[in-house]
């Protein structure tokens, strides 16, 4: 039996110039975004950068997650990769990559603050190619600010809505919200255990599927999601905000946060406005429906 195409055989080149497709444009000084795919794969991972640190909660859930830089409550990348647990290779190409913009120093303040999230993207694909090193490196010199590549781009390049028989085709998605002096942005790759329903509870993405035989499917499922805010939050505001977000999502992806899920979200604040007249569970609220927007924009029709 041969070994399955990866990338120590196959060496693949890395893609940052995508096809036009769909893309989120938005309004958000002090956030960039890079995309780096193989389509040896195919597979890829998505970069969220803040130069300036940023504060940070991650909220954790389903029963297979794969994250590094758990312990961090501040934060200036973070990256979504698919691959698998080997994928998050590619959040330490992000930090060598912004170790070598920042001139390599090693001063304790210049230290890039990176975290790291990964799915389980081999179901729709019979090669071990997985985002590394070298593609985290390449999603960074990519990076631009106000745009955001929908559907099966970046991270979400094989990721799917659904499990076994009933998968298909999703992607990562992106909304915007205002209020006020207050921005908001939700990002989202879906490859979730449960289907995708919109507003009216109808399921627009993936089809039922029977239950699985035995213990342990034969795919793996995760749905990684991003909150970024400008509004000024502590601590405790920002862990209350993303569970909030979090739990919400379940409106979206059902059923959501299973087992055979590894769902992590991210909620950031740059701290860079006071809004009086809108409280922490207001912006989650608008949060919350701009996440949803964002699972509903993760899929592309014509790949029905």
């Amino acid at each position: 039996m041969s070994d399955p195409a990866t990338n120590d055989l196959v060496h693949p080149v890395a893609r940052t110039v995508l096809p036009d497709g769909r893309v989120l444009e938005f309004d958000f000084p002090g956030l960039e975004i890079g995309v780096a795919e193989y389509d040896e794969g195919p597979t890829g991972c998505t970069v969220f950068h803040l130069p300036k640190v940023a504060s940070l909660a991650i909220d954790v859930r389903g029963g297979s997650p794969g994250v590094n830089g758990q312990h961090l409550d501040a934060i200036n990348a973070i990256c979504f990769a698919g691959g698998s647990l080997y994928g998050l290779e590619a959040s330490t190409g992000v930090a060598a990559e912004l170790f070598k913009i920042r001139g390599y120093s090693t001063k304790w303040i210049d230290i890039a603050l990176v975290s790291g999230a990964i799915i389980f993207d081999y179901g729709t694909r019979a090669n071990a190619i997985y985002p590394d090193k070298e593609l985290g490196r390449a999603a960074v010199r990519a990076m631009r600010q106000g745009r955001f590549p929908l559907g099966a781009r970046g991270a979400g390049r094989s990721a799917t809505a659904s499990h076994g028989t009933g998968a298909e085709l999703a992607g990562q998605g992106g909304a915007y919200r205002e209020s006020g002096q207050t921005k908001i942005l939700a990002f989202v790759v879906v490859n979730a255990y449960g289907c995708l329903v919109d507003r009216s509870g109808k399921i627009v993405r993936g089809r039922p599927a029977p239950p699985v035989q035995g213990r342990t499917p034969r795919a793996g499922n995760t749905t990684l999601s991003l909150v970024v805010t400008n509004q000024k939050l502590d601590r405790l505001q920002l862990q209350s905000v993303g569970r909030q977000v979090h739990a919400s999502m379940g409106r979206g992806i059902q059923p959501f946060h299973a087992r055979w899920d590894g769902d992590v979200n991210y909620m950031v604040s740059t701290q860079e406005v006071t809004n009086d007249d809108l409280d922490e569970v207001t912006l989650g609220e608008l949060a919350s429906e701009a996440m949803w927007d964002a699972i509903l924009a993760s899929y592309d029709l014509a790949t029905s």
